[in-house]
């Protein structure tokens, strides 16, 4: 049976040290470390960080770097002197990490070796402290006190905001332990499973949906530095995993990958994927190979497992996101013809966005902002989105952030992004553009302006060039009517 939950979340290494210390609790590349050695790891960080960085219960500390075990020590190491993790997405332009770290004031930005330049430029810039992550469990310095507490935040983590400018979920560590408690009981992960992580663990879906969860359970994960289509294979073959965690750009690589028809994929006995949408062909290729699909639906601010697709019904409810987990609970709000915006309440979802915003309503639920449409089971389909998130390749991205760069250029009169369908991405952003009388400018020349102001994957994939922007009386701007054009032009 998993235990994950039984314990406090700052005591959840502890727990499992205590009671098989040599048990490997992750794989990274050669190195295999053991509960016993990750709870000693864990304990300097949090005597480092506290005597010698002089942080405090409340006070933030950044992450920047690749998927590594020494983010799961910072992460755990915080909560026991009760304070709060801020990763970083290394996708991101060092103007939006700049912006991050301003809202958020950390006093420490903590690196991997790889990201070690970038870390310390953007800590000169913030006038923050940085240090490597290697250099944080080392020392003989006395025991951190014990600060941790339920309630206290432990995570914030960056979401796109209804207005275009991110907002940082707070996450407890209450919300945290309910999460992991959740994942792992729907998931049924016990600790002789081997989980295989591949999916960024800046964002709630690599870290929450079965890493944590997996480690609250005793069980083994093998954590890769980031997704490659051969270093999945070889993970898969090699450590033979029970379960993974995809989403449909991942997928997609992996079946169209020469490996695919001849790789070993007989210790897996689900594939989980977070993503609310996800294209049938990729569900149809896998479960081929007799692998269920199961999908889990959720976002930043619940936690995010909320609602899941089990293994049992995988097979037949395609496209479905299942039934609400265990605590979880889900209704549609203004329901017309069956579907109606998703609402989510439990003890995993945040109540405020950092710092003090909330993000429930008066009775505990938060408003998603997806349509659904609930069937006679009981079961959740997402069939769109009632705000204009754009989701490519399992990240959030809000037309605003685009459209506000791209309208700093002195050629763009008017502009408006959107989500067209792509078969690679689940979507793929494009761009409606106005251009000034007067000011002739190609693609080129606004794809290099946008090339300084956001991330690699914000930028657009595709354009359309027009006179006016549709727009309804009320003058808001029509993206399905753009998207429709985009489609008939094609």
């Amino acid at each position: 049976m998993a235990v994950a939950g039984d314990a406090p979340f700052a005591d959840t290494i502890a727990a499992q040290a205590a009671r098989a210390a040599h048990a490997t609790a992750i794989v990274q590349g050669p190195r295999r470390i053991g509960y016993g050695e990750l709870a000693r790891l864990i304990e300097r960080a949090a005597a480092g960080l506290w005597h010698q960085h002089g942080i405090r219960a409340g006070e933030r500390v950044a992450w920047l770097g690749a998927n590594d075990a020494a983010q799961i020590v910072l992460l755990f190491a915080l909560a026991r002197i009760g304070a709060i993790l801020l990763p970083l997405n290394f996708r991101l332009a060092p103007a939006e990490w700049d912006a991050l770290l301003a809202q958020c004031t950390p006093k420490l930005l903590v690196h991997d070796d790889n990201w070690a330049r970038a870390a310390t430029d953007a800590a000169r810039r913030s006038g923050i402290a940085s240090s490597p992550a290697r250099e944080l469990a080392t020392g003989a310095a006395p025991p951190a006190p014990d600060q941790a507490k339920p309630q206290a935040p432990v995570l914030l983590v960056f979401t796109s905001g209804t207005t275009g400018h991110p907002k940082a979920a707070v996450h407890t560590q209450a919300n945290l332990a309910a999460n992991m408690r959740i994942a792992a009981q729907v998931q049924r992960i016990e600790a002789g499973d081997r989980i295989a992580t591949m999916l960024p663990l800046f964002h709630v879906g690599g870290l929450c949906i079965q890493t944590l969860p997996a480690l609250g359970a005793g069980a083994q994960v093998n954590l890769l530095p980031r997704f490659t289509p051969d270093e999945a294979f070889d993970c898969f073959e090699r450590e033979a995993p029970t379960l993974t965690l995809q989403v449909p750009a991942t997928m997609k690589a992996l079946i169209e990958h020469p490996r695919w028809a001849g790789a070993d994929l007989a210790s897996l006995r689900a594939v989980w994927a977070g993503s609310s949408l996800i294209p049938a062909p990729l569900i149809e290729a896998f479960h081929a190979r007799g692998l269920p699909v199961c999908n889990v639906y959720g976002s930043t601010e619940t936690g995010p497992f909320s609602i899941a697709l089990p293994p049992e019904h995988a097979m037949h409810k395609l496209g479905s996101c299942g039934w609400p987990a265990p605590e979880v609970q889900a209704r549609l709000a203004d329901g017309r013809d069956g579907s109606g915006e998703l609402w989510v309440r439990g003890p995993n979802v945040v109540q405020r966005y950092w710092p003090d915003e909330p993000a429930r309503d008066g009775n505990g639920w938060f408003h998603t902002g997806d349509l659904a449409r609930q069937a006679g089971d009981g079961s959740y389909t997402i069939v769109g989105r009632a705000k204009d998130l754009i989701i490519s390749g399992g990240e959030n991205i809000h037309p605003a952030e685009i459209e506000q760069a791209l309208a700093a250029h002195p050629g763009v009169l008017e502009c408006a992004a959107f989500g067209v369908a792509d078969e690679e991405w689940g979507e793929a952003v494009a761009v409606a553009v106005v251009l000034r009388p007067g000011m002739p400018v190609n693609e080129s020349e606004l794809r290099a302006h946008l090339e300084a102001r956001i991330a690699r994957y914000k930028m657009p994939r595709r354009w359309l060039w027009i006179d006016a922007l549709p727009k309804t009386a009320l003058g808001k701007v029509q993206r399905a009517a753009l998207a429709q054009r985009l489609t008939a032009e094609d």
